[in-house]
């Protein structure tokens, strides 16, 4: 539990247990994924292509609706009655710019201070929107598509996640931040029963593959920036002690806790970036950056439904399943954990303020080191300063970044700073996923509790297995991919079937609220509690679901008499 003032403590109420099976099968399973990678590199390599092939395909131009539609569903929450329901009865415990970069940690991690200088010069040569290869379109194409790809598609996502979970936890106190735990609470059934140990392994497994590619991009950028920097080798055992190193760190934070541990690191971040974008900024060419992020703001925003449902049905549609399908079903892999990560310190918000501290906070944020550093990239490209295409193309990005940094005034030290703040963004965001899991591990927590310390330690460790297996077999980009992209499939199937749920519990709960009483209205119902729910198996208590059916009818008369009182008052 943790206070306002950040002092951490783990206590776990007495019924509070930790899924010993579920902890066994999911160890087994990622260590089984472990070896095979090692041992198989070929054959894991092949599958991957022909897997990511096939669902990109197939279900690209459906993903891509459904992340639109969410979007703008999630919208209609915040500025409808429905966003000022607040998540629990107590004050927030954070602040609200810590509070975001929390969200940016959690829900970007490392890879974003990777992409956010060299992700143009892939748009550059291999646009979207059937544009020309290499022409000025497609350069001023380049940083829009990086705003769209990390921007208000991706944060929507991660809302719509976010609110069902929190809505789940502290509105109607149902226990569990599992993902078993809504579906327990919608349909009735046992998170310890078939169904429930199914949706939590496939969680569990795809927090590791959703976090290997962060990890596996990341720990290739440090040991080639510490290369450049003090000349160690890039090699596999460096990558190791990097890994372990990020390791550490978030195990310290874990078992400090998020009060303390979580937020240090997310300020340490959060403030650290903005920073080296402002330093970058003014150092670098300030016109040419501040003009073309204007002007990358503005073609955005006029492109952007165009970019969200363009399929290139005339062409190969390489760019829209390479990327745009494939960073949604990235984003869609990390909902879960997001989710459940924005539930715990987000307790006395409401609705709305989560909604747009995810959706215009966390976007402005990336677009701000996005826009600032990309720019500068392109603009040492176009002046002949540094090659960042040709460099990305046969050293790889990690080079390329090392390279524009060290261009500029004080570029060593920028350097530096760029690889610390990496590490401790890795940290904070490996920190995130293990809470996450742990959570997950953990049977009926309640509003204030979190999950054991030894719990958190255990699954640092299990979250390093598989990206060290990849790192170990140098396998290429594509195997990484596809962990994210296969995970992204049950969890869009899962988001949907909880999105039907949270529409009934909303419109059940608060459809005949008021809208300016909906902010102090409190919500009268019993709690989902499966220990009482269930007597053998899956069978329903009827005197649970009578009292549950009493109480909401109760609510519901005293909301009308409410209303007809503040109809009465006379207005001064």
């Amino acid at each position: 539990m943790t206070s306002p003032s950040g002092q951490s403590s783990t206590v776990k109420s007495s019924n509070t247990r930790s899924d010993k099976p579920l902890i066994v099968i999911s160890m087994l399973s990622i260590l089984l994924i472990a070896i095979a990678i090692s041992t198989m590199p070929d054959v894991t390599n092949q599958w991957a292509s022909t897997i990511f092939n096939g669902i990109t395909s197939y279900l690209g131009a459906i993903i891509q609706a459904i992340v639109l539609a969410g979007f703008v569903f999630i919208v209609y929450i915040a500025i409808s009655k429905y966003g000022n329901i607040r998540l629990g009865d107590q004050e927030p415990e954070y602040k609200t710019l810590p509070w975001i970069f929390m969200f940016i940690c959690a829900g970007m991690g490392a890879s974003a201070l990777y992409w956010g200088i060299i992700e143009w010069s892939y748009y550059y040569q291999g646009p979207g929107l059937s544009l020309e290869p290499n022409s000025t379109k497609a350069m001023e194409m380049s940083v829009p598509f990086s705003f769209f790809h990390w921007g208000v598609g991706a944060w929507g996502t991660y809302a719509v996640a976010s609110v069902i979970m929190a809505y789940h936890f502290h509105v109607r106190k149902n226990k569990g931040l599992a993902l078993s735990s809504i579906i327990s609470a919608i349909f009735k059934v046992r998170t310890d029963g078939a169904v429930g140990r199914i949706v939590d392994l496939i969680f569990l497994n795809a927090s590791v593959g959703a976090l290997t590619l962060s990890l596996v991009i990341s720990v290739a950028t440090l040991t080639n920036g510490l290369s450049f920097l003090i000349g160690t080798p890039n090699n596999f055992t460096v990558q190791a002690i990097v890994t372990i190193g990020a390791a550490t760190i978030f195990a310290l934070s874990a078992y400090i806790g998020i009060g303390k541990g979580m937020q240090l690191l997310s300020s340490i971040v959060g403030y650290g970036s903005l920073i080296l974008a402002f330093v970058v900024l003014v150092l670098g060419p300030t016109q040419f950056i501040v003009n073309n992020i204007t002007s990358s703001i503005g073609l955005t925003l006029q492109n952007y439904f165009q970019m969200s449902l363009y399929t290139e049905p005339f062409g190969t549609g390489d760019f829209t399943r390479s990327w745009t399908v494939f960073y949604w079903l990235w984003w869609i892999s990390y909902t879960p954990g997001m989710a459940m990560f924005v539930t715990r310190v987000s307790a006395g918000r409401k609705i709305k303020e989560l909604i747009w501290a995810l959706i215009i906070g966390s976007t402005s944020g990336c677009w701000f080191y996005f826009g600032v550093l990309e720019s500068y990239s392109i603009h040492e490209f176009i002046s002949g300063g540094v090659n960042t295409v040709e460099i990305v193309n046969s050293l790889g990005g990690d080079a390329a970044i090392a390279q524009l940094l060290d261009k500029l005034p004080l570029g060593t030290l920028l350097l530096a700073v760029f690889l610390f703040l990496m590490v401790i963004m890795l940290a904070s965001h490996m920190d995130a996923v293990a809470y996450a899991m742990a959570a997950t591990a953990t049977r009926n927590l309640g509003e204030g509790e979190d999950p054991s310390r030894a719990m958190n330690l255990f699954w640092c460790v299990i979250l390093t297995l598989i990206p060290l297996a990849i790192l170990y077999t140098d396998a290429p980009l594509s195997t990484v991919k596809t962990s994210a992209v296969m995970t992204g499939i049950p969890f869009l199937a899962i988001l949907l079937i909880t999105f039907v749920g949270f529409l009934k519990w909303l419109f059940n709960d608060y459809g005949h609220v008021p809208a300016h009483t909906i902010d102090t209205y409190v919500l009268k119902v019993e709690a989902h509690d499966e220990e009482q729910n269930f007597a053998v198996g899956s069978r329903v208590d009827a005197r649970a679901e009578a009292e549950h059916a009493k109480a909401l009818e109760k609510a519901r008369e005293e909301a009308r008499k409410e209303e007809v009182k503040d109809d009465k008052t006379p207005i001064i």
